[in-house]
């Protein structure tokens, strides 16, 4: 059924082109949102980016129509108008403070008393929505890129039991692989796929390389000093330290090894890249501004950089202090050749032969990954490490953060890998915490 859809102000600074997104159905902007929309239009944040790239393209659009009747998209697209009024007499008491998001509801709940299709808030602001569905009004996310379940996303792992015991020992013998379609699994796995195989009496831990269509077994390793202690670890060593992957993706909860095995698969294969480039985006707990914090712009961005200081010096103390790879790793980090920095500080360059570790990416937006992978050049390698389920960004959830969608998205890519952490190893009193907590 066709439906009139108002649309909030998040739902332009998440996706710039959400109007071409709704099908055949009719959209609303109202006059609070472009108001709202004037105080993003400068910066270099991708807020900024959205709702200068929003305006421009509704500029095109722009006749007067489109406050009246309002002008159609385009072919099998709805019509969308710009609504003036922002006021309803009916809830002027309802509300103590008269803010924009006030304002949205009384353009949305005055249109459904006098529309007969129906007439849907569009919104990624939770409360927004609890607040329209307490006034009757129909309210909803906006799910153009959620993936459908993240409990259903893929962990880049199998484990085959009762594998034949033959299998098992070709694996163990030179040259450590066999052809595919002679491991009796019958689906072709996705590139770079993991599988823990066993049986009653032997197991192996084997790869399947979609180059070559073999399944290629995997030995444990060491990657500057740090050693897996449980096969995904290994596994995720494995596509971390693949020159044949230019894009890995590494999920888990907390403790599970994630941001320092991508440091140490960074150190193990440094001569191969000009440099290691470590970021985060910085999303303040509870939504505090950085502004908040004492001291220069540095000292209020140390904080959220600490942790990944904190795996280097992780691996950094494998070594004694008079070791040789003791003094390198910080003379790497004084000539820059490892680059601890907010995500921010990448915007606009072009990343050749780096290797680009970004942290904490379940809090960047579906459009912040696509902009960070598209930046990369020949030689990069790029890592995203997140956990889904632990989102500081107030529009985000499990299902619409960007790491969720790159893993949905690529799944199946041969220049694509993934593995999901479940196991922690930080410490048994954080693996139960962890659990329990």
């Amino acid at each position: 059924m066709k439906k009139t859809l108002v649309l909030d102000t998040n739902v332009i600074l998440h996706d710039s082109d959400c109007i071409y997104h709704f099908e055949d159905n009719d959209i609303v902007l109202p006059m609070a949102v472009l108001e709202e929309l004037d105080h993003f239009k400068k910066g270099n944040d991708v807020l900024n980016y959205h709702a200068r790239a929003f305006v421009r393209a509704i500029d095109k659009l722009s006749t007067e129509k489109m406050f009246e009747k309002g002008v159609k998209l385009g072919a099998k697209q709805g019509v969308f108008r710009v609504e003036i009024n922002s006021t309803s007499e009916e809830l002027a008491g309802v509300f103590s403070e008269d803010i924009t998001d006030h304002r949205i509801l009384y353009t949305a709940y005055e249109l459904s008393k006098a529309q007969k299709q129906r007439v849907v808030l569009v919104s990624k602001d939770v409360n927004l929505r609890m607040k329209a569905k307490a006034l009757g009004l129909e309210a909803q996310d906006y799910f153009t890129d959620k993936v459908a379940s993240v409990d259903e996303l893929y962990t880049g792992k199998s484990i085959r039991e009762h594998v034949d015991t033959e299998i098992i020992d070709t694996l163990y013998k030179t040259p450590f692989e066999l052809p595919f379609d002679q491991t009796g699994i019958e689906d072709t796995p996705a590139p770079w796929h993991h599988y823990i195989l066993k049986n009653a009496q032997k197991s192996a831990l084997a790869v399947y390389n979609p180059t070559q269509n073999l399944m290629q077994r995997l030995d444990k390793r060491a990657a500057h000093g740090i050693i897996p202690r449980n096969a995904e670890q290994l596994f995720a060593l494995d596509i971390l330290t693949n020159d044949e992957i230019p894009l890995v993706s590494i999920t888990g909860k907390a403790g599970t090894g994630k941001t320092l095995l991508a440091l140490a698969a960074a150190m193990e294969k440094k001569r191969s890249y000009r440099q290691i480039y470590i970021a985060r985006p910085i999303v303040p707990l509870s939504n505090k501004d950085i502004g908040y914090l004492p001291g220069d712009i540095q000292s209020k961005i140390d904080p959220y950089l600490q942790p990944l200081w904190d795996n280097l010096k992780v691996i950094q103390n494998q070594y004694l202090n008079d070791n040789s790879e003791f003094e390198k790793i910080n003379k790497l980090v004084e000539e820059e050749k490892i680059v601890i920095a907010p995500l921010t500080y990448i915007r606009g360059r072009s990343l050749q032969k780096i290797f680009f570790i970004v942290d904490e990416a379940q809090n960047l937006t579906p459009h912040e990954i696509k902009t960070i992978i598209t930046r990369a050049g020949e030689g990069t390698k790029v890592v995203f490490t997140g956990d889904v389920f632990q989102i500081d960004h107030p529009f985000l959830d499990s299902q619409s953060n960007g790491l969720s969608y790159l893993i949905d998205r690529f799944k199946g890519q041969r220049l694509y890998a993934h593995m999901n952490l479940e196991k922690g190893e930080r410490s048994a009193l954080a693996e139960l915490a962890s659990n329990l907590l």
